[in-house]
């Protein structure tokens, strides 16, 4: 068997390649380096023409304990905010909204992207989703998948520099405290994953992500469990989760990359700017930090905006919440605008 063609061979060569971005990263003191210098290198690499991928069962267990660590960061304080959400639920919404109606204009007038394409290529967020939908819409599938890949990866670079820009420490990993021990850390991983899939049945967005986190949650605040996801096992989830962001390049032509990227960087730029502009906005009205509210309003990938919340030591609940909520909107906006464009 060629090695190519060698699930554990890409498997290892996407790892290591993660491993040394991660590395380096953090050599150079940049901003959340177990994920962004991943997510940098591997995209590098499979641009270049490597095969890369994650397996299924590793990426199941990246989720479950970036959802592990969000759950121990819930404390009862973080309920004392919680009156401020609705307020910010509709500061989101408004935002998706104008991301979306704002990057289908570009893509239509500079990219000259037929109707359905430029539509599901400006759905900001919701990967899998709308990679399905284009599917059965009849749109340019690798275009879409190129443009929709480049905003979750510049994204996931943009924010934790815009945050460090701002003058806050991006550089540590891991919360902070006691951490919790082996045997409480396999059975809590055991159980979440198991509720993580179950909540997957039940088509639940970013359903091993959220099955960590309720679950940890749970026995957190009970007390069944007490102490945070150790740096060993949060730290190689961050590097796995970075180097899934870049291994979405993989077996991509260069002739599509060429035609789609400029396109991705653009949609991704509007995307960036129009979050900015509305987490300025909210922060007037509620006294809520500004690099959380940027969190949880950057429409990347859900759960690389997850990790970036535990890496920043932000309100878990807070950034879970709304990427969730987002993830709603988009699961009836983005067919609605379809069905519309199609009638």
């Amino acid at each position: 068997m060629n090695w190519k063609t060698n699930p554990y061979a890409t498997a290892a060569l996407t790892l290591a390649i993660g491993l040394a971005g991660a590395a380096l990263a953090w050599l150079l003191r940049f901003p959340a380096p177990a994920l962004t210098g991943p997510a940098a290198f591997v995209s590098l690499a499979a641009i270049a023409g490597l095969p890369l991928s994650v397996p299924l069962l590793l990426r199941h267990a990246c989720f479950v304990i970036i959802g592990l660590s969000m759950g121990t960061g819930v404390t009862p304080e973080v309920y004392e905010t919680a009156g401020q959400w609705p307020l910010s639920f509709i500061f989101l919404g408004v935002s998706v909204v104008v991301v979306f109606l704002c990057c289908r204009s570009a893509l239509r007038r500079l990219w000259r992207q037929d109707r359905t394409t430029a539509i599901l290529s400006a759905v900001p967020g919701h990967l899998s989703y709308i990679l399905g939908l284009s599917t059965q819409a009849r749109g340019d599938l690798p275009t879409i998948s190129v443009i929709q890949s480049t905003r979750v990866l510049s994204l996931a670079l943009l924010v934790p520099l815009a945050v460090s820009l701002m003058g806050f420490d991006t550089s540590k990993m891991g919360l902070p405290g006691a951490q919790m021990t082996l045997l409480p850390l396999a059975v809590s991983v055991g159980l979440a994953l198991l509720l993580g899939l179950f909540l997957n049945r039940l088509r639940v967005p970013a359903a091993l992500l959220l099955g960590g986190m309720i679950f940890s949650t749970i026995t957190h605040l009970s007390g069944l469990v007490i102490g945070h996801v150790p740096l060993w096992a949060s730290i190689p989830a961050f590097i796995v989760m970075g180097s899934l962001i870049g291994s979405r390049f993989s077996g991509v032509a260069m002739k599509t990359l060429r035609r789609a990227f400029a396109a991705g960087l653009a949609v991704t730029l509007i995307a960036f700017v129009v979050t900015v502009v509305f987490a300025l906005l909210l922060v007037q009205f509620v006294a809520l930090p500004l690099p959380q509210v940027l969190v949880a309003f950057a429409p990347g990938g859900v759960e690389s905006m997850a990790a970036m919340a535990v890496i920043m030591n932000l309100d878990p609940t807070f950034v879970a919440a709304h990427h969730v909520w987002r993830l709603v909107i988009l699961t009836f906006l983005a067919p609605l605008i379809l069905g519309r464009s199609n009638g």
